[in-house]
């Protein structure tokens, strides 16, 4: 299998991502929006590469540049090639966007309104909307599944958050629930007392599935960014802390309630809005703490 190197940048703006549709290509790609960014060329460094394709591409110029994550991709139009892209957040001087050729137009989107129909296989990956798998048949052969979450299947989004400081310590809980058109419908949040972190990224789970059976909610796509809370909710761990067995009874009780449940990891850059809630919370409890204790006695 050959393997081909690239750059990926993501240029954010007021939480919006930059996506430029394609205007040559292949087929399964033109006409497809796409991260900025290309092939390394031969002795270039990454980081002049991906200055080199945000400039000409997009006429801006990077004002810093952060490494952010690497991941590989086989293109189910040719597999016998494996694509590995180092992916960086970009800031700019000035986002105005000036298009190369390869490019007719440039959009600013947040992640939850990304239409996955006009999105390039590759940007779907490096964006958490979807996963690669490589399965092999009996007689050995290779099939490339993208297993798409797309928004569309479920009616809403739901993040959830909890943390914990001190761990244990005073921890807090919150959720954020999100329409299919990317509005938020419902955020809240609970101050737990003293407890763990992980006692709390559950609670968190809890207050969610709670909120949105309220409001008649039944088919959701659960997005957090613990993988360990994933992969304990999908069944790939099993949950040993006893202290946490009363919570997940409580979670798999209120899933039978539902239609349908898709959980999903997303990284911690995009469940900022609960992440937010839960340290307002805890910042809140801080200064009712700070206002109440009587100041300590000098000897």
């Amino acid at each position: 299998m050959k393997q081909r190197t690239g750059v990926k940048a993501l240029v954010r703006r007021g939480g919006q991502t930059l996506l430029l549709r394609r205007a040559h290509g292949r087929a399964s790609i033109m006409g497809q929006f796409e991260i900025p960014g290309g092939k390394i060329g031969y002795g270039e460094q990454p980081e002049d590469a991906l200055r080199r394709y945000l400039e000409k591409d997009t006429g801006m110029r990077a004002t810093t540049v952060q490494l952010f994550d690497v991941f590989s991709y086989i293109d189910a139009d040719d597999r016998n090639t494996q694509y590995v892209y180092i992916v960086y957040l970009v800031n700019v001087e000035d986002a105005t966007v000036s298009l190369s050729g390869r490019y007719d137009k440039a959009i600013w989107q947040s992640r939850s309104k990304i239409q996955h129909r006009d999105i390039t296989e590759s940007s779907k990956l490096l964006l958490g909307i979807s996963e690669q798998k490589v399965v092999t048949d009996e007689e050995g052969d290779e099939t490339i599944v993208i297993d798409d979450k797309k928004a569309t299947e479920y009616q809403y989004i739901l993040y959830s958050d909890g943390g914990s400081r001190g761990n244990p310590g005073h921890s807090a809980a919150a959720y954020i629930i999100e329409s299919p058109e990317g509005e938020i419908v419902e955020r809240g949040g609970r101050y737990l007392g003293i407890t763990t972190s992980a006692q709390a990224e559950y609670h968190g789970l809890l207050l969610g599935l709670e909120r949105a059976l309220e409001l008649g909610i039944k088919k959701v796509e659960y997005r957090l960014d613990s993988m360990m809370v994933v992969n304990q909710m999908k069944g790939i761990y099993t949950i040993k802390n006893r202290e946490l067995w009363p919570i997940n009874e409580r979670i798999v009780d209120l899933l039978t309630e539902f239609e349908d449940v898709q959980f999903t990891h997303v990284r911690r850059e995009f469940n900022t809005l609960a992440d937010g809630e839960v340290n307002r919370i805890l910042d809140e409890q801080q200064q009712k703490r700070e206002t109440t204790e009587p100041p300590s006695e000098e000897f």
